[in-house]
This record gives structure tokens, sequence and C-alpha cells, in this order.
């Protein structure tokens, strides 16, 4: 065996060796670092464990990216319909602090892809290690470079991009959904606190009446039956407003389990001011990304039946250089296989069409549901407000002897079951707002996602 052959084998061994080492240390949270650009840094948590989190160091691929993607610059020019400040703003700061965000490790890794990607025309270099008749190790440096490709290349590139792109989307969803979710819980808490408050009230107007009719069946006024109907009437309240505690406690666990730091002492709503055509729904955005994925899919596979041209050249022991021409055979079937892909593109244009129409309809759908809530809602303060007036005259003709006290008693049921619905309403729009910022992707800052 010659020098160059020995010199080759051991540069070899040591190549395995080092790779092998390298494994083993990457298998070590403490001293693992990643050659991608991004390190893995460990860090106690409040128990003591350790925790591992991953820092992207920017490319200039990432750059260069971003200026280009349409998708990327649409996400990253939403700005956040939240009020800065207010409590919508401290639960979507909480809960974010909190986020696992395990579609941003995608979008790492779909990032690093499209950055190996944008390499995949230059030639590749590896080492070819054979063993002839006469028990001679040969050893070479092989050099490929594809001349002609149908494409391919460059479909690869174009998949890795668009592969980004709906990386990026699926962050952008995520994080939106999880803000949504978090505001939800909390409008369901403070809607129970509310309740909760409306029937302990109703509870203290209720005792009072129940006091009330107990001295008059006490002195013969009055009959037992309509003390007893005053009572289960009160079990009914204390029993809703039992519900709306237990509620509010559930909302407030959950919504803390979400979130970085406890939350129960947040108090407000706010009206989201919120349009139809406030940003492009996340789902076209998706369809978007997935087609131009589809095609350079659909760009690869057809590359992928028709032959190539490449360059080869070996360095060594009887090197030397040549043309190939490769790829798979033509038959009767490639023509049908061909026209199969081009469907696929087509079948990638037709989804989004799709999309739109079913965004579209989701946008006004959800547009009417707020404008007809906000209005119900405005109804049915103007009717609590007409059975408070009328519980006002019931109570003053009561005080005057004109009226006995299980009318008065009806007349507090029926404006307790205005303020209800009143409640209710008002939620409903609250909520319907946080959906339709949900939709299009509008309850987190893009830069900041």
């Amino acid at each position: 065996m010659g020098q160059g052959s020995i010199k080759a084998a051991a540069l070899c061994a040591a190549l395995t060796l080092q790779a092998g080492c390298d494994t083993a240390l990457s298998d070590n949270p403490v001293v693992a670092k990643l050659s991608t650009g991004m390190d893995t840094r460990v860090t106690p948590d409040a128990d003591g464990t350790q925790v591992a989190a991953l820092a992207q160091t920017p490319t200039q691929h990432d750059t260069t990216l971003n200026a280009e993607s349409v998708v990327l610059q649409n996400l990253l020019a939403r700005q956040s319909v939240l009020p800065a400040g207010s409590a919508y703003d401290q639960v979507s700061t909480a809960v974010l602090a909190a986020n696992a965000r395990a579609a941003e490790t995608e979008l790492r890794a779909a990032r690093l892809r499209a950055a190996a990607a944008s390499k995949n025309w230059l030639p590749t270099v590896g080492p070819s290690i054979s063993l002839n008749s006469l028990g001679d190790l040969i050893s070479q440096i092989v050099v490929d470079a594809v001349l002609f490709d149908n494409g391919r290349k460059k479909g690869e590139r174009a998949f890795a991009k668009a592969d980004v792109e709906v990386a990026a989307v699926a962050l952008s969803e995520d994080t939106n959904d999880r803000i949504a979710t978090a505001l939800d819980l909390y409008l369901d808490a403070a809607q129970a606190r509310e309740a909760a408050a409306l029937h302990r009230a109703t509870l203290k107007d209720m005792q009072h009446f129940e006091w009330v009719m107990s001295e008059r069946v006490k002195g013969g006024v009055s009959d037992m039956s309509d003390l007893n109907v005053i009572r289960a009437k009160l079990s009914e309240i204390r029993a809703a407003a039992a519900a709306a505690t237990e509620t509010q406690s559930t909302a407030l666990a959950e919504l803390n389990a979400m979130a970085i730091a406890p939350l129960d002492d947040v108090r407000g709503v706010q009206t989201l001011s919120v349009r139809g055509a406030e940003a492009q729904p996340l789902s076209i955005t998706r369809a978007e990304a997935e087609k131009s994925r589809s095609i350079a899919q659909a760009r690869i596979d057809r590359a992928s039946q028709l032959p190539g041209i490449g360059a080869q050249a070996t360095i060594g022991e009887n090197g030397g250089a040549g043309i190939t021409v490769g790829g798979p055979g033509l038959g009767l079937g490639t023509p049908a296989r061909l026209r199969a892909i081009e469907a696929a593109s087509e079948a990638a244009g037709r989804q989004v069409a799709q999309a739109n129409e079913d965004a579209n309809r989701t946008l006004r759908r959800l547009e009417g549901d707020v404008s007809a809530t906000a209005r119900q809602a405005g109804e049915a303060r103007t009717l609590t407000q007409a059975a408070r007036a009328n519980l006002d005259l019931f109570q003053a003709q009561y005080q005057g002897g004109q009226r006995q006290v299980m009318d008065v008693v009806g007349v507090h049921e029926t404006f307790a079951a205005r303020q209800a619905a009143e409640l209710e309403l008002k939620y409903d729009a609250l909520r319907l707002q946080v959906e339709l910022a949900r939709v299009q992707g509008v309850l987190a800052d893009g830069d900041q996602i």
C-alpha cells in the first residue's frame, strides 16, 4: 500500500473518530453547541431542574429570506389590536412568556434547511475508498457537479423557502390561538365574577323580602306558601352564585396554568377595535405558502422523471474526469406522470381560491355576529334600565301599601333576569371580537412573534 493511501486511510479514520466524539458531546445538554447557529444553554427553573433554552443567531440568509418572501413580510407587518397596557395586554404578555413555542423550533429547523438548500448548486466533495482484487486500498476524492437537472435544484431551493413560510404561518397561528384561548378564559372569569356579584346583590334583597314575609306569616297576615316560594327562590340564587364563583375559580386556575405569573388581580375588559379588513386571514396566508411549496414539490417531481447531466472528477490514484448522464428511464407512462404532476400544481392554486372563499365567509359571519350582538347588548341594557325603573316604582307603591310583597318579588326577579341577559350579551360580543382578531392573526405583533 502506498504512502498516499495510508495517509488517506488515517485521515478517514480520524474524521470518523471526530464525528463519533462530536455526536457523544452533542448528546450532553451542558456542553452541546450546535454548529447550525443555535446555542443550547442550560438554565435552572424554579424547581432547580435544568431547562434547555434555544437561542438562535440570525444569519444573512435569514435577512435575505425575510426581504424576498411576501408571506414573511405579510406576517411581520401585522400589528396587535390589543390596547397597550390593558388587561388584555397583560394576559397576552403573561401567557406568551410561558409558551413552550414548539412551532418556533420547527421554524428554526425550516430556516436551517433553507440555508442548506441555498447552497445546493455548489459541487459536492466526498471520499471514495475501495479495495482492488490485489488487496490494495485505493482512496480518491470525488467531486460531483450538476450541469443540467431539469430544474430540480432550483425546485429544492424553492421548496425549502416555502417550507419556512409554512412554518412561520404555523407559528403565527399557534401564538394567536394561545392568546385567544387565554383571553377566552379571562373573559369567562370576568363574566363569572360579575355574575356572582349580581347574584349576591339579588340575594341580599330577597333575604329582606324573606324576613318581611316571615314576620307576616308569624302575624297571621300572609300564607306560609308565599314564604316557601321566596325561600325556594333564595335557594336558586345561592346555587347560581356558588356556580358562578366555581366557574371563576376554574377559569382563573386554567389561565394561571398557562401564564408565567398569577393573573388573579388583573381586572377590566376592553372593546377591541377590529374590522374584517384588518389583515389577511391566516388561513389564506397558509394556503398561499402551501401552494408555493406544492408547486416547488411538483417541479422536483417533474425533474425526477427526466434524465440529467452531471460532471464528475476523481482526485487520487487512477483519477480522472468525465460527463455523466443519468436518471430514470423513459417509458410509456412518463407523459401521464408528468401530466399528473402538473395537475397537482393546479390543485394547489384551487386550494388557495377555496381558502379565500372560506375565510371571507368566516369574516362576514363574524362581522355580522359582532354587530348583531353589540346591538342586542344595547337593547338588553335599555330593558334592564326599564326593569330597574319598574322595580323602583313597585317598591315605592309597596311602601305606600299599594302592592303586596309577592308583587315586588316578581318584579325584582324580572330585573335580575334582565341583568343576567345583558351580562351574557356583553361578554358574547367581547368573545366575538377576540375570535375575529384571532382569525386575522392580529392578537400579537408580527415582528414580536
